[in-house]
């Protein structure tokens, strides 16, 4: 079978869970015997590479603007797929991109196509009136021209049903199991194993990092805050959460992170932080469960069907009540532990990237040989 997937930035992937959950599901599709191919922004995919674990990567150039990165790349994508490939099955990720898949319905209607509805995009505070309308569109035409739409939490899943009256497949984000187990990278922020929270995303104003910051300037711990992420055309959120932090030695940024690094930043973690205003399915928070972190979250939907009854839980915007939180699990070590092992039984039970794999991969023969 020849899988082409769009609206991605690109794999490896370096940040961002629509580019994590397309690198997992792309490499297990490929390791069973299909043609994978994954096409990749050249803003993204500095280093030029035809070949990833598999994967075929098709690299084409976007217009690297907030507003038009994301469907210019589409758009090379389909027109290059229209001109000179033969897939058997096209599988489009987020909603923004997803507003194009008309395009290849019209040259090829025979075409199998497949939607992966990640989140609404259009609730992100980042977007101005003409992008949300645009991406709200784009999750219309997602939703009803796709051959199926995959949702990825049952949240998404109710909310497609009730709009628009579609029965969608549901396929989660997952958490990869990683056995690292190093400290040796944690020198370069000055770190010690367990001497420290976290908190893994782009800094972005729905991600509720001011909230979390407001929290931990209340505490009295000796053990520091880590912030991974960077901003994502976002430059004056991340100078007022810098600015919030003031001249608190504890609270750390250290930029995007990936590869060895951001596992260690993981794994020698006291506890993971999810203050987010929306999410999607965290893939961060699956992949802090897999860790066998405790968790700190907000009381979003998302959150809550990630972690179950078994994560500490704030009211959602309300920095005191996460301050509350915090400081019960940094008093209570043995609930630390007793929580993290249950989230990590949970991910690996749940949350299985091969299971996820096998799951999409059988929706993609069905689809094909429906008549």
């Amino acid at each position: 079978m020849k899988i082409f997937l769009i609206g991605q930035k690109g794999i490896p992937a370096k940040n961002g869970g629509v580019e994590k959950h397309v690198e997992n599901l792309a490499v297990r599709l490929a390791n069973y015997n299909h043609e994978v191919f994954v096409y990749a922004r050249n803003n993204y995919q500095t280093e030029k590479i035809s070949k990833y674990r598999g994967v075929n990567i098709i690299t084409l150039p976007s217009i690297g603007t907030k507003n038009l990165d994301a469907i210019s790349h589409t758009f090379f994508a389909c027109l290059d797929l229209i001109l000179f490939r033969k897939p058997d099955v096209v599988h489009f990720h987020s909603v923004g991109p997803s507003s194009l898949l008309l395009f290849i319905k019209i040259f090829r209607p025979n075409l199998k196509i497949v939607f992966t509805y990640h989140c609404q995009d259009y609730r992100h505070q980042k977007w101005g009136k003409i992008a949300r309308w645009y991406l709200k569109f784009g999750e219309m035409i997602g939703c009803r021209f796709s051959d199926k739409t995959i949702t990825i939490s049952k949240e998404l899943q109710k909310y497609a049903k009730e709009v628009y009256q579609i029965d969608t497949a549901y396929i989660p984000n997952g958490a990869e199991q990683v056995t690292e187990s190093g400290s040796n990278q944690l020198a370069a922020f000055d770190l010690e194993k367990e001497e420290y929270l976290v908190s893994i995303s782009r800094l972005v104003r729905h991600k509720g990092i001011h909230y979390l910051i407001e929290a931990y300037q209340g505490l009295t711990t000796n053990k520091k805050l880590v912030i991974v992420g960077d901003g994502a055309f976002t430059d004056e959120y991340v100078a007022e959460i810098k600015k919030l932090a003031g001249t608190n030695k504890n609270i750390i940024f250290t930029g995007n992170q990936s590869g060895q690094v951001l596992s260690q930043l993981y794994v020698n973690a006291y506890a993971f932080v999810q203050p987010s205003e929306y999410e999607g399915l965290s893939v961060a928070l699956l992949e802090a469960m897999s860790f066998g972190l405790p968790c700190v979250v907000s009381d979003i939907e998302a959150n809550l069907e990630a972690t179950g009854e078994n994560a500490l839980v704030f009211k959602n915007k309300n920095s005191e009540d996460l301050k509350n939180k915090l400081n019960e699990l940094l008093t209570k070590p043995e609930l630390a532990k007793t929580l993290g092992q249950k989230l990590q039984e949970r991910a690996s039970t749940e949350y299985n990237w091969d299971t996820i794999a096998q799951n999409t991969e059988i929706l993609y023969n069905q689809l094909i040989t429906k008549k």
